[in-house]
């Protein structure tokens, strides 16, 4: 391996990194990753660090399982890749069978693609088709949620619009209906809860009203919307929103990729409900953390749309070079047995409950701590300035990069959105690292805000 002060040079030298403010990043030196074993990642210099973020929320069973290692080296004896496109291959299949088999019921079909943007990418264009396809060609709008995130590509971006992401690339976009979530009448309207829900059903229940042949789908992260900051709406609130847009006549996507596989202690966050969507996007934990994987699943009547003479080019004509990649299916196949296995999702349900007791103990006392959200393993924090008047920090004063900074020196990797302190661990993390997690996090906390 080359030494690390080649390395911190060239990362300087040639890489530009996401969402990552690159005058800052070359005004310090990175951590490195070199290796990772279980919930832990090791950098250059040999340290380790408690990954509290599960590698941008994907890892799921820890890193370097063995299960998971066996079937990456198994496909690469096989063949890394072969195209899908006028071909098939058989972990492709095999993967497409078991996430049916583990879907809500009604989802038939499977349509691969490589990250959770493209996989949302992938129903917007199937919804705006269908419609066209069986003859309602004005269903051409998507309803979302506030600050609701989809991903980066413009598809994405226009369902999914956030003003600190998207506002360069605006005039590019399409327009989508917004729907105010609960959290935004709770927390920044100070309504009760069950005001608030009330009062954000009653605005979906006037713009579907409004708008309803107009509409194409609604889309929705269920349960909790992850990049706005760990906001969360209850199951009532989700089931009757997806209700409302049924009875619009317009299709429900749900976008799993943050919180499918286990996150909020069900398979997918939709159970929660007992919603079954027309289409589900998912990703990030499909792999298990392992490869670059999403699936759109799809209803049969969506699908049978799509069917008819070659010549009337009603096929869906969208794809990627990878679909479908034989290493990413043969690990997402292994990642659902074991997920069955081993009772993963049981796990973290025992998990999460850890976890809501030591964030009761350490975290929620702590003044700057204006709220705790959390749905299963999905955790935010917010930092306040003032916890009775929920007086917020200011951009400039960086407190969530400041305190997951200051968090890697208790041996913890976290990463904030904005002020909110994001807590979203492998499944497989243990008690005594549940611990280690939560009080490290308190003291970072501590730590930072009594200097703000």
């Amino acid at each position: 391996m080359p030494r690390r002060s080649d390395l911190v040079a060239w990362d300087h030298r040639y890489l530009w990194h996401p969402f990552t403010q690159m005058q800052e990043w070359l005004a310090e030196e990175p951590l490195v990753v070199a290796k990772a074993q279980g919930n832990y990642l090791v950098d250059v210099r040999g340290r380790r660090y408690l990954d509290g973020v599960a590698s941008l929320w994907c890892n799921v069973h820890g890193h370097r399982h063995p299960r998971l290692d066996r079937a990456l080296r198994r496909q690469i004896g096989r063949v890394a890749h072969s195209t899908l496109l006028g071909l098939a291959n058989v972990p492709s299949i095999e993967c497409a069978r078991e996430l049916v088999s583990v879907a809500p019921p009604g989802l038939t079909r499977v349509f691969y693609s490589d990250s959770g943007a493209t996989a949302v990418e992938v129903a917007l264009r199937m919804a705006a088709q269908y419609w066209q396809l069986v003859g309602a060609p004005r269903r051409t709008r998507f309803v979302s949620l506030t600050e609701g995130y989809h991903g980066d590509t413009l598809g994405a971006v226009s369902v999914g619009y956030s003003e600190t992401f998207h506002r360069f690339v605006r005039p590019l976009l399409f327009e989508a209906l917004k729907l105010d979530p609960p959290h935004v009448f709770r927390w920044h309207r100070r309504l009760p809860p069950e005001e608030a829900e009330a009062e954000a059903l009653a605005q979906a229940r006037e713009t579907f009203s409004r708008h309803a042949e107009e509409i194409a789908a609604l889309v929705i992260e269920p349960i909790v919307q992850g990049a706005a900051g760990m906001w969360t709406h209850s199951p009532r609130y989700l089931r009757e929103v997806a209700r409302l847009a049924k009875e619009a006549g317009a299709l429900v996507i749900c976008d799993e990729v943050a919180t499918g596989f286990g996150r909020t202690g069900r398979m997918f966050a939709v159970e929660h409900a007992e919603l079954s969507p027309d289409l589900l996007c998912l990703g990030k934990g499909i792999t298990g953390g392992y490869m670059a994987l999403a699936a759109t699943l799809a209803r049969e009547e969506i699908f049978e749309a799509f069917l008819g003479p070659y010549e009337e080019f009603r096929a869906f004509f969208y794809g990627h070079t990878y679909t479908g990649n034989p290493l990413a299916c043969a690990v997402a196949l292994e990642n659902l047995r074991i997920f069955r296995e081993e009772a993963t999702v049981e796990k973290a349900r025992a998990l999460s409950r850890v976890l809501a007791d030591l964030l009761e103990r350490f975290v929620a006392p702590l003044p700057a701590v204006g709220d705790i959200r959390q749905a299963g393993c999905m955790i935010g924090i917010e930092l306040v300035r003032d916890r009775e008047t929920r007086l917020a920090y200011k951009p400039r004063d960086r407190i969530g990069a400041r305190v997951c900074g200051e968090v890697r020196r208790y041996g913890v990797v976290l990463r904030p959105l904005g002020s909110v302190i994001v807590l979203m661990p492998p499944l497989s993390l243990r008690s005594d690292e549940a611990e280690h997690l939560v009080r490290s996090t308190a003291q970072a906390i501590a730590d930072v805000t009594r200097m703000a």
